[in-house]
C-alpha cells in the first residue's frame, strides 16, 4: 500500500464532507450504557511524540473545546485488533494465557522498528495522525493472522478489514463542530508536520473498551521485541 497517497484520498474526501457539514458525530462516546469491549494488540508512541500531538490538540480545543481529545494515556497505534470490541465480551470467556502463547513467539522474533507521525488526516468522524512504518509491522500482522489462524480460541482478525496503516486517532466528533472552517484551516496547517518518528521496543495486549480510555483499558501482557 502506498501509505501517502491512502492518507491523501482518505484527507480529500474527508475534508469536502466536513467543510459541506456531512460528518459524523459519535453519540456514544458520552453514553454510561456503552458495554463494547475487547482485547487488541497496541503500540504506544514516546514522551517526546506525545508532547508534540498534545501542541496540535491544545490549538484545536482553543477552537473547539467540546470535542473529544486522546489524552496522552489513550494514544496508541492499533497492531491488531484480536477480538473487536462488542457488546457482552468479558475477559472471564478467554483464557488470556493461550492468547499470549500464540502471541509471544511471534513477536520475539522480531527486531525493533521506528514509526514516524507525520501530518493529520481525517475521516468523517474523526482527525488522525499519520503514521508511517517499516515492512516489520506488517510482518508481525502476517505473522499473527496465520498464528491464529491455526487456533480455535475466539478471534475477529480482518473482521472489519484488514489493518495496513500506523494511523491514530486523536480527536473524535462527539457534537457538533462550532468552527468547522478554522479547524480545517488548522488541520491543513498540519498536513506535513513532524509529529516525531519512535523506536517501538514492545507491544501491549490490553482488555479495552472502544475507545481506548485509560479508565476501562486493563494491560494483560508485555511483549518485548
Amino acid at each position: 500500500m502506498n501509505l501517502s497517497a491512502h492518507y491523501d484520498k482518505l484527507y480529500q474526501e474527508s475534508k469536502t464532507k466536513i467543510a459541506n457539514g456531512h460528518y459524523e458525530v459519535d453519540e456514544l462516546i458520552d453514553s454510561k450504557d456503552d458495554y463494547r469491549f475487547g482485547i487488541t494488540l497496541v503500540i504506544r508512541p514516546d514522551e517526546s511524540t506525545k508532547t508534540n500531538i498534545q501542541q496540535f490538540l491544545n490549538e484545536v480545543k482553543a477552537i473547539d473545546p467540546h470535542q473529544y481529545y486522546y489524552q496522552n494515556s489513550d494514544l496508541h497505534i492499533t497492531v491488531m485488533s484480536i477480538i473487536s470490541c462488542y457488546v457482552g465480551f468479558d475477559l472471564r470467556h478467554i483464557n488470556v494465557a493461550d492468547y499470549v502463547k500464540v502471541i509471544e513467539p511471534i513477536i520475539a522474533k522480531h527486531r525493533n522498528f521506528k514509526i514516524q507521525f507525520k501530518g493529520i488526516t481525517a475521516s468523517p468522524s474523526c482527525i488522525l495522525l499519520q503514521g508511517f512504518l517499516t515492512d516489520t509491522l506488517n510482518e508481525i500482522r502476517d505473522d499473527l493472522r496465520i498464528g491464529f489462524k491455526n487456533t480455535d480460541l475466539q478471534q475477529s482478525i480482518d473482521k472489519r478489514y484488514a489493518i495496513q496503516t500506523a494511523h491514530s486517532t486523536v480527536i473524535r466528533f462527539r457534537q457538533v463542530l462550532k468552527n468547522k472552517d478554522q479547524l480545517l484551516k488548522l488541520v491543513e496547517k498540519y498536513r506535513d508536520f513532524d509529529f516525531g518518528t519512535f523506536e517501538v521496543h514492545n507491544m501491549e495486549l490490553v482488555y479495552n473498551d472502544w475507545y481506548q480510555r485509560k479508565k476501562f483499558v486493563k494491560k494483560l501482557h508485555e511483549f518485548d521485541l
